[in-house]
């Protein structure tokens, strides 16, 4: 019995293996998908696994929604920024049906890089809880953490620092 599971296991291996090795991809909207909705950020995947190809999505660069703000070191949506995810919301399930959004989360300089990319993938999926409770399709969503990666204030103070802890939002065509 241990041999069989053992077997098992390895032939699950090596599929995720070739799987990944030879571009794969999960498919968005399957019936009866229990996952996050094709998420870049899903946990314990790789995120090339999930990012879109270049030419697969038509980005909107014409629609700009405000940057969600954070408090150090948390994910919680503070009262001051659930207008902005409203905005998002309401562009979503009123002014473009046929678009969807990628949620990056990211964060400060401070901590390991490891702990920020966690950090900002716990961002990104906060705001699309919020979405979703607003009744944004979570199928219309995906996730990324850039962590500290890409600052829009390069300072070393908290004023750079509370600029750099957001969630930004990039709407695409589906």
């Amino acid at each position: 019995m241990t041999r069989n599971r053992w077997f098992g296991v390895l032939v699950v291996v090596l599929a995720c293996t070739m799987c990944f090795t030879t571009g794969c991809r999960k498919k968005k909207g399957v019936a009866g998908d229990k996952t996050t909705g094709g998420m870049l950020g899903e946990p314990g995947m790789e995120e090339s696994a999930f990012a879109p190809r270049p030419g697969e999505l038509k980005i909107l660069t014409d629609v700009k929604m405000d940057t969600v703000l954070f408090d150090y070191d948390s994910t919680q949506i503070k009262e001051t920024e659930r207008a902005k995810l409203d905005a998002v919301a309401d562009y979503l399930k009123n002014t473009n049906t046929r678009a969807g959004v990628i949620i990056e989360g990211h964060c400060d300089e401070r901590g390991s890089a490891e702990y920020n990319m966690a950090l900002g993938e716990r961002r990104a999926l906060a705001a699309r809880a919020y979405l979703i409770g607003l009744g944004v399709d979570g199928s219309v969503m995906q996730t990324r953490s850039l962590g500290k990666e890409k600052p829009v204030n390069p300072g070393h103070d908290e004023a750079a620092w509370r600029e750099n802890r957001r969630d930004d939002f990039i709407f695409f065509e589906q």
